[in-house]
């Protein structure tokens, strides 16, 4: 079921298997940020609603409704 933008995650695998599960993992984002990898510290471009660090494969996640500020970007783990 579809929760709309009210939704809450504890950590970047719900983000991630909420998103892979409505489809929106392969979307491009509205806007795309530079983030930092939490695991290796490259700094990469996010773009797509799921998306993985090029150097170490980290998975980060966020949902549409919350792609608006890179704070609500999550990372899922190595891999994932």
């Amino acid at each position: 079921m579809h929760d709309g933008c009210s939704g809450s995650f504890v950590d970047g695998k719900m983000v991630v298997n909420k998103i892979r599960q409505m489809g929106f993992n392969i979307q491009f984002m509205p806007v795309a940020f530079e983030i930092s990898c939490v695991h290796c510290g490259n700094i990469f471009l996010m773009e797509r609603f799921e998306s993985s660090c090029p150097v170490c494969g980290m998975v980060y996640g966020v949902t549409p409704c919350h792609s608006y500020d890179p704070a609500n970007i999550m990372a899922a783990g190595v891999g994932y």
